[in-house]
């Protein structure tokens, strides 16, 4: 049940990811047609207004304007031209990726020699992506830090025992530090790739951040892999403990006991809290690691043009207004949705990554050692996983007693 449900959300983030990056994609302004026919059909002043604003426009009438060799005059016709395309129509061709080009070497990516969406990514990554992304970390920073100045650290409320209780094994601890430090290194890097030219060449220039760009990238691409590893281990790990059940409906309604002192709704191994950050982790994670796999094998692993057209043949996209989805990509297509689709998912898995780390730090005092020695205080445990304490003991137990001889007759 637990793995359709990850492949249903799965499918659902694809779903959305298809729409989003669509809609970005497509001119198609208000839906009004312009009147061109002062202008014979070509492009009119106010296009020309519309374009310089940074607005969307209609466009077709010029990526179907490619010329046709039917028409061309005839050979012997003195003022005849030498083909039915001229070469504004020819570039037009090119640009629009339509244009008949055969080449030697290189592949298909050898056959794009214009590509038409590059400006409208570029500047989509230097603008909103970087911007909005930003504006969450921070925002998420400062909410957490007016958490902590309102509510302060969340103590231990009763008499500490001096007992500890196993929290985690050493294969548990093992798997999650893997996860937790290859994303804070993908994370830095990631940063350092999207922010480095406008934040960081001022401040150690040019050649220096050549430098550190390089190293990034090669620390990015490969730690990738722990990434990957990781979250198949403690989606392996946890999976069982993570299903939802009657219990996390009272933890959410209480709010966990985060907000209030001397509350302490009963939790299992992990309470609802920690198991929404499992599935977001395990759900982002799956998608950040896709497209990350479709820019490291952007022409063995496409992920947009098969999306886009599994979405055509359900007919939701026309159902709600955006028409058949574009599912001829270029390549250089394909890497430019891969790579905003892969920034948006980091910055949210970013933001739940630096509250989960608050909780487990500053945030709650005793909630470090149970991923530090793996060993918690018994007293924290009842508190914030008291059916999981119960389940522990009456599992030692049963062992004890299945271990003691059998009483003589």
């Amino acid at each position: 049940m637990a793995r359709l449900t990850l492949a249903f959300v799965f499918v659902i983030g694809l779903f959305f990811q298809a729409l989003f990056f669509q809609a970005m994609a497509q001119e198609t302004g208000n839906g009004e047609s312009a009147d061109r026919s002062s202008t014979g059909g070509a492009q009119t002043l106010e296009d020309i207004l519309k374009r310089q604003r940074g607005e969307m426009i209609d466009d077709s009438f010029r990526r179907s304007a490619t010329g046709d060799p039917d028409t061309a005059a005839g050979i012997a016709s003195q003022l005849g031209t030498l083909g039915g395309a001229s070469d504004p129509e020819l570039w037009r061709a090119l640009r629009y990726g339509s244009a008949d080009i055969t080449v030697s070497s290189g592949g298909e990516v050898a056959t794009v020699l214009m590509q038409d969406g590059g400006m409208r990514w570029l500047n989509w990554r230097q603008g909103p992506l970087a911007k909005w992304g930003g504006y969450l970390l921070l925002a998420t920073l400062a909410l957490l830090i007016l958490f902590y100045l309102i509510r302060g650290r969340i103590r231990i409320d009763g008499k500490k025992t001096g007992r500890t209780i196993t929290r985690f094994e050493t294969v548990e601890r093992f798997g999650h530090w893997l996860l937790a430090g290859s994303f804070i290194l993908l994370g830095i890097t990631g940063l350092i790739t999207l922010f480095g030219r406008s934040a960081l060449i001022p401040l150690i220039g040019k050649d220096a951040f050549a430098t550190l760009a390089i190293g990034s990238k090669w620390i990015h691409n490969n730690v990738s892999w722990a990434f990957m590893l990781a979250l198949i281990m403690v989606f392996v790990m946890w999976i069982v403990h993570n299903l939802p059940d009657r219990t996390d409906l009272n933890w959410l309604a209480k709010g966990g006991g985060l907000f209030k002192k001397g509350v302490h709704p009963p939790a299992k191994k992990f309470n609802a809290g920690q198991k929404l950050i499992f599935w977001s982790v395990i759900l982002l994670g799956v998608s950040v690691s896709a497209s990350g796999l479709s820019l490291l094998f952007p022409f063995e692993l496409p992920m947009f043009a098969a999306t886009f057209d599994t979405l055509n043949a359900t007919g939701v996209p026309q159902l709600i207004g955006l028409g058949e989805l574009r599912s001829e990509l270029a390549p250089h297509e394909e890497m430019q949705y891969a790579q905003l689709w892969h920034a948006i998912i980091a910055f949210l898995m970013m933001a739940i990554v630096i509250a989960h780390i608050y909780i487990g730090s500053v945030g709650m005092e005793g909630a470090f050692d149970a991923m530090g020695s793996g060993e918690v205080e018994e007293q924290w445990a009842r508190e914030h996983h008291s059916l999981w304490v119960d389940e522990v003991k009456s599992a030692k137990g049963r062992k004890a007693a299945a271990g003691k001889p059998a009483p003589a007759e």
